[in-house]
């Protein structure tokens, strides 16, 4: 069963409210109970076949999920989902929406600090440019963005080499 509610706020700022602790206990959930993912997704329905994704994920047991809807209350954007394995997700995608909250996180954040940065300047790329109208040079860029990230988090499933990226991206003649 997947719930699926997005919130905005009033003035249409995301996370425009927030206090100082409040962003230093959101960063901390991040922490310890949060992933932050730049992914090359495969796409049948786009002619370049793929697309880069920024996610901010946090996840807690079902059971104990009134800190997720605190936290999705607070950001004002996003969706939770209860996966049947008894976890609730709030998940929140898009550069613009990633770039913001890791803005406002980003100075209370200490053990996915990498994953910030890297993911904040790539998002930086996307504020600037849309994919059709990325160098060469972006694009390698973005590959090695996207290795650092893979390569700071864990990851059960098997992980993309540099090689894989270049080929999906174009880099490879």
């Amino acid at each position: 069963m997947y719930l699926r509610t997005v919130l905005t706020h009033e003035d249409n700022t995301v996370g425009s409210r927030l206090t100082n602790e409040e962003c230093a206990y959101i960063a901390g959930f991040l922490d310890g109970d949060g992933s932050l993912m730049l992914q090359l997704k495969r796409r049948n329905d786009s002619q370049r076949g793929w697309r880069f994704m920024a996610t901010i994920c946090f996840y807690q047991d079902t059971r104990h999920a009134a800190p997720l809807r605190w936290i999705h209350r607070k950001l004002g954007i996003g969706y939770m989902s209860e996966r049947k394995d008894g976890i609730t997700e709030l998940r929140i995608n898009g550069f613009s929406q990633v770039s913001l909250i890791l803005t406002q996180l980003s100075p209370y954040i200490r053990f996915k600090k990498t994953q910030a940065i890297v993911i904040g300047r790539a998002c930086e790329l996307f504020a600037r440019n849309s994919l059709a109208t990325l160098s060469k040079k972006e694009k390698e860029f973005l590959c090695s963005c996207l290795l650092k990230v893979q390569e700071k988090n864990y990851a059960s499933r098997k992980k993309k080499t540099i090689e894989e990226l270049r080929s999906v991206v174009g880099l490879t003649p």
